[in-house]
């Protein structure tokens, strides 16, 4: 029998000791927020919390416990610097001699827990060059190509963990007897090609006319200008419809829309955005807000939102010549 190789000694041959620390916090920290999952209401998680986060979105009971878990673990790991939480108003600094700062989504998806769906954790981490100092939330502020380092850990049938430091994509399976991530891919790809798509179709009136387009000629199939059938797939969660991506190949979409007056996009580009796209691009796809490289985009503020399409080269491409064709940017402006 071929001896499987865990999470610890893949981080050993393949990043820096403050990375690899860095992960096995967030490893750790996964196993427990699993834990609590598979317990589900007899650990009384289910339901609100009474609460709104910093986006005025309701707050799972889940949500804020995976957030404190998340948050606890990586303040008191010496080389992280600071940390950004989706569902806190500002950042954390944590230890002034660390090198790494980590942004991170504790329970994407969040909506899914009660009705016993995939859920997970997205975490980016970013580079720190001001040792000495308390961070502060200008050094998060640095384009998604800065990361070193961004994934997630999915909490579905079994726990997993994908990650990328640059040089690929690999894939690990929790293993609840060993209490250990065991590797599973480490050469992640993606097709350039699909015939799978992922929208939230009920916003279709709000999208652009590209988007619209676009959407209306793979629902024409072979009929259509395409000429090949397409099918949906739509989890309402991120998380699951890039980890079927990965797993299968696909296009997710969550384009600019004009239902929320001012409100560039549904997915936040620090917490989930650039550590997919990262992902996305290292696994060989694509990723852009519709027209621009999402990994190129500077952040003006931690909790920036932006249209997200990313999957299948080929497919985002197509995407992003609709809307040069019509002359328009991915936020509605003019070309």
């Amino acid at each position: 029998m071929v001896a499987q190789t865990t999470l610890t000694q893949y981080l050993k041959n393949h990043t820096t000791p403050e990375l690899a620390s860095t992960i096995t916090t967030l490893a750790t920290a996964s196993v427990a927020i699993s834990q609590l999952l598979n317990k589900g209401a007899l650990a009384g998680i289910h339901g609100e919390a009474g609460n709104q986060n910093v986006q005025g979105e309701a707050q799972k009971k889940l949500d804020v416990i995976s957030n404190d878990l998340l948050l606890n673990a990586l303040t008191h790991n010496p080389n992280c610097a600071g940390v950004a939480s989706e569902e806190l108003d500002e950042i954390n600094p944590a230890n002034d001699n660390g090198t790494l700062l980590v942004a991170f989504d504790p329970l994407d998806g969040s909506s899914n827990i009660d009705i016993n769906m995939t859920v997970g954790t997205i975490f980016s981490i970013l580079p720190y060059h001001n040792q000495g100092q308390k961070a502060t939330e200008a050094d998060f502020l640095q384009k998604g190509a800065n990361q070193i380092g961004a994934g997630y850990f999915i909490y579905g049938t079994s726990t997993m963990l994908t990650v990328t430091f640059g040089a690929g994509v690999a894939m690990f399976s929790f293993d609840p007897i060993s209490q250990t991530y065991i590797l599973i891919n480490d050469d992640v790809r993606i097709s350039s090609d699909t015939a799978e798509y992922a929208i939230n179709a009920s916003n279709r009136r709000y999208w652009l006319p590209p988007m619209q387009q676009y959407i209306e000629e793979l629902v024409q199939g072979d009929t259509g200008v395409r000429a090949k059938d397409y099918n949906t797939r739509w989890v309402a969660a991120m998380i699951a419809d890039v980890h079927r991506i990965l797993m299968r190949g696909g296009i997710f979409m969550y384009p600019f829309d004009t239902k929320i007056t001012g409100k560039a996009g549904k997915l936040r580009l620090m917490y989930e955005a650039n550590p997919m796209s990262f992902v996305i691009e290292q696994a060989g796809g694509a990723s852009t807000d519709g027209v621009e490289r999402i990994l190129d985009i500077t952040p003006t503020h931690i909790h920036q939102r932006i249209p997200v399409v990313l999957g299948a080269k080929n497919e985002v491409a197509y995407v992003k010549d609709l809307h040069k064709t019509a002359g328009i940017l991915a936020n509605g402006d003019r070309a």
